[in-house]
């Protein structure tokens, strides 16, 4: 066990004894200190100090001047202020320092103690607990992924996963973390079992039944219209795990009301699934119903999304002045934030950010993002930073002042891929390493979902010869030809398109104002 060193100063040091022995009971070595000279000539010659307790009203030197001091010498060791002046102001003072705590005198022996552990000892004391649950969490983890019958069941089992992980990234816990990875895979393999025996049942009366991206407006938002002005975020590519990760800060300015799970439809792609979220409607019914809207990709896949939650609105009866906006880049970010309030004149509006879409991709093509989103801890790191710098922190602040609702969610997610498994089809195929649509499409290996008839499962059929192919848990679809070369291209990316609870089950926050300026 490591022991810590104390450094610990007080014009009345000897009248602190029996905490000195308290502390040395505990295995803490305490060197003191009569005045604040001396403990500075000594953090002078020695920088093996793990801490150090502070008075704060001392002869020569007052502690508030003395942090400085300290900090001047070593900026990363702790302080613990120590005080009998309960004055709100010399709090504030002492907090704005950037001490590690503030202690009232008389001072209780645990109320010391727990405060030096926290300081010291926080970070290992949380990774035993940590570990400690999680090999208790471990058993029955495993039960859930082998019992898990219904939708509603595999979103807990997936936000289990994410929370762990989410755990083990704050306090830098390797060695679990790849069990949980071990686990996570399990769970993928069953999920898509489960998904491919359930799909073509949830598709038969438009997934009714099942809370999915054609159905989301309609059942979660729609309802809240008239009692709210209303902001609809989506994030494309935005997985569940990226969410927690911005909880924190969103929290700042937002309730979170509600945090619900659902899932993406199939194929897990913005052609598909976003549309549908606009539409309301499958991709099936789009290609019937709003047939202009559908097959009108002249400007690509997306260009219609205003027309399609137009349509939809009055589909629904509800008379409303909105607006869509599109953020595609840096610069579309600022001319975004310029004119911001723009959006007052609208009772509902639709935002679409496709950075996280476009970092997933940059991934495959950029060998520098490769090397900075490594694996799934660096790239919810990277979605972070983004974060933080971006025009949607901006729009969110922005939103929480005027008391604007917020309905944040995606499309779909996306999987760090590893498999690959061979496919064979014509030239007219698309090129979706995770998912093919088009003609003699075909491959032996039965770790895909093959789907010779896509109006079983809401998807357009071109033709009789027309069939979908889709990517299980971690496998990517590659052709024979130069194969070992986009084996090695592909192999550790993010892609999306197949089913795994990454790419399908995905983000769905009802965020109310704190109006906090």
């Amino acid at each position: 066990m490591q022991r810590y060193k104390i450094l610990w100063v007080d014009d009345e040091i000897e009248l602190l004894k029996p905490y000195v022995l308290y502390l040395e009971e505990k295995n803490y070595k305490v060197e003191t200190f009569n005045n604040p000279f001396s403990l500075l000539d000594y953090m002078s010659e020695d920088n093996s100090s793990s801490l150090v307790l502070i008075d704060e009203n001392m002869p020569g030197k007052t502690g508030l001047n003395l942090i400085s001091d300290i900090k001047k010498i070593s900026n990363t060791i702790p302080i613990i202020m120590i005080t009998k002046n309960e004055e709100e102001d010399i709090m504030n003072e002492a907090i704005g320092s950037e001490i590690n705590d503030y202690l009232i005198k008389p001072l209780n022996p645990n109320q010391l103690l727990i405060s030096i552990k926290k300081v010291l000892e926080n970070s290992s004391i949380i990774k035993n607990k940590l570990k400690s649950d999680y090999i208790s969490f471990f058993s029955e983890l495993s039960d859930k992924i082998n019992s898990n019958t219904s939708n509603k069941e595999w979103i807990d089992t997936y936000k289990n996963i994410v929370d762990w992980e989410i755990s083990f990234d704050r306090n830098s816990e390797d060695q679990y973390n790849e069990m949980l990875i071990s686990q996570k895979k399990e769970a993928n393999k069953k999920f898509s079992n489960f998904i491919i025996q359930n799909y073509p049942k949830w598709s038969k009366n438009n997934f009714e039944n099942v809370l999915m991206t054609n159905n989301i407006l309609k059942k979660k938002i729609f309802p809240k219209i008239q009692k709210n002005k209303i902001c609809l975020i989506v994030i494309d590519n935005f997985r569940y795990d990226q969410w927690k990760i911005l909880e924190d800060h969103v929290s700042k300015y937002f309730f979170i009301e509600n945090d619900d799970p659902y899932y993406s439809i199939l194929p897990t792609t913005t052609e598909y699934s976003r549309n549908s979220i606009f539409s309301g409607l499958t991709p099936l019914q789009m290609s019937i119903e709003e047939n202009e809207l559908w097959y009108d990709k002249s400007e690509g896949y997306n260009k219609n999304e205003y027309y399609f939650l137009d349509r939809n609105f009055k589909r629904n009866n509800i008379k409303i002045r909105h607006s869509y906006d599109k953020v595609l880049s840096y610069e579309d970010g600022v001319k975004f934030i310029k004119r911001l309030s723009d959006l007052d004149n609208y009772e509902f509006n639709s935002v679409v950010f496709n950075f996280i879409d476009m970092l997933s991709h940059s991934k495959t093509e950029n060998k520098l993002f490769k090397n900075l989103a490594y694996d799934e801890k660096s790239f919810r790191s990277f979605t972070l930073s983004w974060f933080k710098n971006s025009s949607l922190n901006k729009l969110l602040k922005y939103l929480s002042i005027k008391k604007v609702k917020v309905f944040l969610t995606t499309d779909h997610g996306t999987i760090k891929v590893d498999k690959p498994v061979m496919v064979k089809a014509n030239k007219e195929t698309n090129n979706n390493i995770r998912f093919k649509v088009g003609k003699n499409i075909n491959s032996d290996n039965n770790k895909i979902y093959y789907c010779d008839n896509g109006e079983k499962i809401n998807l357009p059929r071109q033709n009789i010869f027309t069939k979908y192919l889709f990517a299980t848990d971690n496998n990517y679809l590659l052709y024979p030809k130069n194969y070992n070369f986009h084996l090695k291209n592909f192999k550790d990316t993010f892609q999306h398109g197949g089913i795994s609870m990454e790419e399908m089950i995905i983000p769905f926050i009802e965020l109310t104002p704190k109006n906090i300026q």
